[in-house]
């Protein structure tokens, strides 16, 4: 077996590393199963499933990030491989590997790495200046500023108020469209002071900006369209038995997340008319793991960690009327 040759970021914490692998339950037999990394990063949690896995076990781990590409690259062990585009292109994926079965566990890290929050270059924090790009993935898809030049003043409210959940949104679209009639937006600095010039209260310690550049981070990049279609497929691809962990950091990501996993673990209810017999009633497809914070020591020393809740849930046997 090749050894692991790529060396971890210095610059990233993984977010509940420990906690997310062991989530998947990767051992015995299990330990020869093939896994998901939904989101690469910078590798952290990928690095640590390789090296519970077995010889016989495979990873998979995604990414839109071209950095994050480049960094996967370097991993030299053929039990791995790296897929240069979206989680929500899982089951493609699958089929272009020739993995055609179930597997055993799926995690998801969402939200964006400290590498590109700290990359000016990359536009996606008001903290420090830089073009207003915000791409996950920069080789495709329109930027921030080309988005914001060309959208209507209604779109752009409704953006900033559904993904942000901001409530000056329709001020801060005005100021946007009124900001651009006279100089292009398209820097992060500019962004932000019109932002702060309509946003006079806020939370405290929160930017005025924190949630408009949130709101068209999750836009530009289709975040929450993405992860609704990469919960169904992940299910739809789980074995008996498979994990599926997911890590989120804000409550829009949450609230999706946590919907879908109840609903999977939560019986449909029959026609009380009917006759059905016990074996046939419908049967939960997910069992309910638990849902795990950072521990005070971890939001200590990484405090981007402080709003992360994974969820995990364990694919359920089919039984009665509908197994084989």
């Amino acid at each position: 077996m090749a050894t692991l040759s790529a060396v971890p970021d210095t610059q990233h914490r993984t977010v509940l590393l420990n906690e997310a692998v062991a989530a998947l339950a990767i051992d015995g037999a299990r330990a020869d199963g093939i896994y998901v990394d939904g989101t690469f990063g910078r590798g952290g949690h990928s690095r640590a499933i390789l090296q519970r896995l077995g010889t016989g076990g495979r990873l998979l781990a995604f990414d839109k990030d071209p950095q994050a590409i480049a960094t996967a690259r370097m991993i030299a062990d053929p039990r791995f491989a790296i897929v240069h585009d979206s989680f929500a292109t899982l089951d493609a994926a699958l089929a272009r590997a020739g993995i055609d079965g179930g597997i055993d566990g799926v995690l998801l890290d969402l939200g964006i790495s400290s590498p590109q929050v700290d990359d000016a270059g990359r536009g996606f924090s008001f903290r420090q200046d830089g073009p207003l790009d915000m791409r996950m993935d920069t080789s495709r898809g329109i930027t921030a500023a080309e988005w914001l030049a060309s959208e209507d003043e209604h779109k752009i409210g409704k953006v900033i108020r559904d993904y942000g959940e901001e409530r000056f949104a329709f001020q801060i679209a005005k100021a946007i469209v009124a900001g651009r009639a006279v100089k292009p937006v398209s820097t992060t600095r500019q962004l932000a002071q019109l932002v702060a010039a309509v946003v006079k209260t806020r939370e405290k310690g929160k930017d005025p900006a924190t949630r408009t550049f949130q709101a068209i981070r999750i836009f530009i990049n289709q975040e929450l369209e993405e992860l609704e279609i990469v919960l169904e497929q992940a299910f739809r691809r789980l074995a008996a038995h498979g994990r599926l962990a997911v890590i989120s950091f804000h409550s829009l990501e949450d609230r999706i997340v946590k919907r879908f996993l109840a609903g999977k673990a939560r019986a449909a209810q029959p026609d009380r008319r009917l006759p059905i017999r016990a074996a046939d009633l419908p049967q939960p497809e997910l069992k309910l793991i638990g849902r795990i914070m950072p521990s005070a020591a971890e939001v200590a020393a990484n405090p981007r960690a402080r709003s992360a809740v994974m969820r995990v849930a364990e694919r359920l046997p089919v039984t009665g009327a509908g197994a084989p």
